[in-house]
């Protein structure tokens, strides 16, 4: 039968666009593509890109204080405008919004400004009653917060609602743990706001190295956060302006807002799944192959809606992947055991790629290569900050299994490290490498003697 087209992609996330522009502007398929929202998704205008512009802004007390220490004795970060950086990072945002439509025009994808659900195995409905057939549909819808389940949760801001605040609270509070929650707490510190964080566990950044969280749990405190752990919220109720927190050890708190930050669910509801017998996963994700396709053989998905690894160059890669094996005879399948991952906090980031300690130890003999120091810049300025650097290594390949970094920049330089452990490499090549000083880096090449050895003779 012939089809209105050759692909039909649900989201305009950076996973969806890539596959898109792909398959039409280098493969050569008819390509429709439906987003609801704007162009650029989770990433783009709501997540990794305003985080960062806003990490980058609420670093200018702790620079200020920093130069200070090198003798600019009026170093002064000055009064912050929400107001201007808004305007700025609006504008910002735009432009790579326009970006992400342009670069789907010039391939000869046609794009649907609505939603879009699922009609059958190869039609697609969109939010103005027009059906369109396609031979293959992509699903690349991505993930939306999670509201937690107590008494006044509706009042609580999610972390979509921090980008579109006009003005910032003078007290605030986040709950959760994970990395949305610490780097929010972060910029909201940074920026002046009194912040209290409330997370459940002893340590926030479950499921990163246990030393690395440990040290990023200290960091948050240091830099003035009200971290309150082993708590976990029972309510929120309004109380005039302001908003009355209580807590499950029996306390309460007032703020001017309330932000959720315990975590994402795949964006899976509503699309008309249940005309098509795609599989989920017990949390609502659509279960896929090592090709990202689902249980009916002419729906794919990939990205955040699918739970494997939610990040968003592996939704790019995944996406990429996908065009060329559907539509350019190249076929490709996507590794997601090494993925490189940053926490973006302040000072100090937190980079990471393959198994933390604890992981590498439950799994068999593994010598832990750790450093622990003051990183000479802030030293100079008086800083009592502490950077980390650790290499996990299978004592019988030699082979490098994890590596962990907490310190300045610690993102721009897991993605360096990245290169080499994708690779295969060993302890003994990352030895043979010349050392560059001074840098913090230069830890990575210089860690000779094992601090720790699990599974093995101590």
């Amino acid at each position: 039968m012939g089809f209105d087209y050759d692909l039909f992609v649900i989201g305009g996330g950076s996973g969806g666009v890539r596959a898109a522009r792909i398959a039409a502007g280098q493969h050569g398929a008819k390509v429709g593509l439906a987003e609801e929202s704007r162009m650029g998704g989770t990433c783009v205008i709501r997540g990794c890109v305003p985080k960062k512009l806003m990490i980058f802004a609420s670093n200018a007390p702790l620079m200020a204080e920093e130069m200070r220490g090198y003798g600019w004795s009026d170093a002064a970060a000055g009064d912050f405008s929400w107001r201007d950086f808004r305007a700025k990072l609006d504008a910002e945002l735009n432009r790579l919004e326009a970006a992400y439509t342009s670069g789907l025009n010039n391939a000869g994808v046609e794009i649907h400004h609505q939603r879009a659900r699922i009609a059958d195995h190869h039609t697609v409905e969109l939010a103005d009653g027009t059906r369109m057939t396609a031979k293959h549909i992509l699903i690349a819808v991505g993930g939306r917060p999670a509201r937690p389940e107590f008494p006044g949760a509706e009042l609580g801001l999610i972390s979509d609602d921090l980008f579109l605040l006009d003005e910032l609270p003078k007290r605030a509070l986040l709950i959760g743990g994970g990395f949305i929650a610490c780097e929010f707490a972060t910029i909201l510190n940074g920026l002046g706001v009194e912040t209290v964080q409330a997370y459940r566990g002893d340590a926030v950044l479950r499921g990163f190295d246990r030393e690395a969280r440990e040290m990023a749990t200290a960091q948050l405190k240091d830099i003035g956060v009200d971290l309150r752990l082993g708590l976990s919220p029972a309510g929120l109720e309004k109380t005039g302006d302001r908003i009355t927190a209580r807590f499950d050890d029996g306390s309460a708190d007032e703020f001017d807002a309330v932000f959720l930050a315990t975590g994402r669910a795949p964006y899976t509801w509503g699309l008309g799944l249940e005309n098509t017998g795609v599989r989920l996963k017990d949390n609502g994700a659509i279960a896929v192959d090592e090709w990202s396709q689902s249980s009916v053989p002419s729906i794919f998905a990939v990205g955040d809606v699918t739970d494997r690894v939610n990040l968003t160059p592996v939704a790019i890669r995944e996406g990429h992947s996908f065009a060329d094996t559907v539509f350019g005879d190249k076929a490709r399948q996507v590794n997601h055991d090494l993925v490189a991952s940053a926490v973006y906090l302040r000072p100090h980031e937190l980079g990471s790629i393959g198994l933390t300690e604890e992981q590498a130890a439950a799994r068999g003999p593994v010598d832990v290569y750790s450093a622990v120091f003051r990183p000479m810049r802030s030293m100079f300025a008086g800083s009592d900050a502490r950077t980390m650097m650790k290499l996990l290594v299978e004592p019988q390949s030699d082979r490098v299994l994890g590596c962990h970094i907490f310190g300045p920049d610690a993102g721009e330089m897991i993605q360096l490290a990245a290169i080499p452990i994708t690779m295969g490499a060993t302890k003994a090549d990352f030895d043979a490498a010349m050392a560059v000083h001074p840098t913090a880096a230069e830890e990575l090449v210089t860690m000779r003697s094992i601090t720790r050895r699990h599974g093995g003779e101590e």
